[in-house]
């Protein structure tokens, strides 16, 4: 169903994005947080599991990381060994930039021979030494066009500094991307714009537009909350303020992303754009992890009421 519905742009995708266990982990408790992965997944309706690729950033600003960076499984290997569990694609990250040409090659293939898809991102900080570019890497994508989907990441934070992310998705499409997963979003100001000069670009170039799924996540705590600002997620000071002064802070930005997620929805129907949600918990604890589990379902009820989401036809495991 993600196939098509991306192929077809229809409005409405629910993704759900998770990173892999941490480098190191004992092979029984990587079994344990998958068992568990698809416990909390098995009563959503959605269409993909995001699996991130999980870089260190620290080169990227001179502010201290307030959580320490520990490296993570491998998201290829931990989605294919420990959750074919869950009936649904598996979106998977990587960095195209680290690898060379024959290892994006083969690792495209055994993708594909899963019937996972891929989003090519940047490599962590500006110096990075790059060993394949992000055309190049679409370009060895190419040879599986027909049979799948790649995905690009969009940013309403670069929207808003250098006025070009519009320019920038319409680049990634001539290259055959099809949908942009953006960065988290709590500043609806930055996502509208994005939304609004992109659809006046496709509309002036006679383009159809691509699908724009915004990545939607709680905030239960001071510390996740500076780990967002950290990771260059803009929280406008009000919500800022009305965060730290909630008697529950989870609870109240469970309640501002619904919100988010309401006015982007009739945002983008009003401009064409087809777009849907990718909901995930930064953080790794439980209630915050529980909450985004609530906010998936919400706001695939919210798609549905408003009669832009058709169900992925029922539960996502077989046991």
């Amino acid at each position: 169903m993600f196939l098509e519905k991306i192929k077809s742009g229809e409005s409405g995708v629910i993704l759900y994005g998770i990173t892999p266990p941490k480098a190191g982990t004992t092979p029984e408790r990587v079994a344990e947080i998958a068992e568990k992965t698809l416990e909390r997944l098995s009563s959503l309706d959605i269409d993909a599991l995001v699996v991130y690729d999980v870089q260190d950033e620290s080169a990227r600003t001179s502010e201290e990381r307030p959580f320490p960076f520990i490296n993570a499984l491998d998201p290829l290997t931990f989605a294919s060994e420990h959750l074919g569990g869950l009936n649904i694609p598996k979106i998977i990250y990587r960095p195209a930039g680290k690898f060379s040409a024959e290892e994006l090659e083969s690792w495209l293939e055994d993708l594909h021979n899963q019937q996972f898809y891929p989003v090519f991102v940047g490599v962590p900080a500006p110096d990075f030494p790059v060993k394949t570019s992000l055309p190049q890497a679409y370009k060895i994508w190419e040879k599986h066009q027909e049979t799948s989907v790649i995905g690009a990441v969009t940013i309403p934070e670069r929207h808003k500094v250098l006025k070009d992310e519009d320019v920038r998705i319409l680049d990634k499409m001539t290259c055959g991307v099809s949908y942009f997963i953006s960065q988290c979003v709590f500043d609806l100001e930055y996502a509208k714009q994005v939304i609004e000069d992109l659809s006046n670009t496709c509309k002036n170039k006679e383009i159809a537009p691509p699908t724009i799924i915004f990545t939607i996540t709680a905030c239960g705590s001071a510390k996740t909350l500076d780990f967002m600002g950290w990771l260059g997620i803009h929280i406008p000071d009000h919500i800022q303020e009305e965060l730290k002064a909630a008697e529950d802070m989870l609870e109240k930005s469970v309640g501002i992303c619904l919100n988010i997620a309401s006015e982007l929805t009739a945002y983008c129907v009003e401009r064409g754009i087809p777009f849907g949600f990718n909901i995930e918990s930064v953080a790794i604890r439980k209630s915050e992890i529980e909450a985004s589990i609530e906010m998936a379902r919400s706001i695939g009820q919210m798609l549905q009421d408003k009669g832009v989401r058709k169900s992925s036809g029922g539960l996502v495991t077989s046991h």
